[in-house]
């Protein structure tokens, strides 16, 4: 399967977990992948040097604070340069924690604001010249909360949806040239060293999908590559991979 054969997918926090995952997906599907880190040097570079393997030249590592959105002009330039064009952004990276009403910090809203709504804007909006030249795409890694909030988690469940609607604002603002869609994923991983109290409620919210298990990274990183590969008319939706947890109050 060489679908991407010629294309350029750039996964942002793509080191390990469903980033990792997601990058494989499109590696094998033919794509030339960069994967983009913060801290993970060691999981990126075994990832880079496993791809690279298998087809030499077609991973390359892209370091980067992605808080920092003023260096996104040249990260992408950097990228281009490197592997030649940019035809695919996959916006994954994302930051996860509870933040209880009456122990919200200003701290914790600029987090969990600049990770999951501040930097894929401001990405999509510097990669957006190359995708137009080259018809892209853009992913958004959203998340069920999006649509339905997680109780406690209030500040990160309105980043989601606040990411929601960026997805459909983006599609009218890129078409024709660039399809802009979104994957919102259900139970697939939870935080590691969850704790006992995060255990249970990983049960419950179990408990409430229709299939009563949990889903896989590689469940997210099939519909990513549908998304980039098959949806030709597909723009401005999100794909809910959650086992039926929505049909679910």
């Amino acid at each position: 399967m060489q679908n991407l054969k010629g294309k350029v997918a750039l996964v942002t926090g793509s080191a390990r977990r469903i980033g990792a995952t997601t990058v494989q997906k499109l590696h094998d599907a033919g794509a030339t992948v960069v994967v983009h880190y913060r801290n993970s040097s060691d999981d990126a570079k075994k990832l880079s040097d496993k791809l690279n393997s298998i087809r030499s030249d077609s991973c390359f590592l892209q370091q980067a604070d992605l808080d920092r959105v003023e260096g996104f002009p040249a990260m992408i330039d950097s990228i281009v340069n490197q592997a030649g064009r940019l035809d695919i952004l996959v916006n994954n990276a994302s930051s996860f924690f509870p933040t209880p009403i009456g122990e919200i910090s200003e701290i914790n809203w600029d987090n969990l604001m600049s990770s999951n709504l501040k930097a894929p804007m401001f990405l999509s909006q510097a990669a957006a010249p190359h995708l137009i030249k080259n018809k892209g795409c853009i992913v958004n890694m959203i998340d069920v909360h999006g649509f339905r909030p997680l109780k406690n988690y209030s500040v990160y469940s309105t980043a989601k949806a606040g990411l929601l609607m960026m997805t459909q604002s983006l599609a009218r603002e890129l078409g024709p040239n660039v399809r802009v869609n979104g994957v919102a994923p259900g139970a697939i991983l939870w935080p590691e060293n969850e704790s006992a109290e995060m255990e249970a409620e990983h049960h419950n919210l179990l408990e409430k999908t229709c299939l009563k298990r949990e889903g896989s990274p590689e469940d997210i990183a099939k519909a990513v590559l549908f998304l980039v590969k098959d949806a030709d008319y597909i723009t401005g939706h999100v794909i809910p991979v959650d086992g039926g947890r929505l049909l679910n109050h």
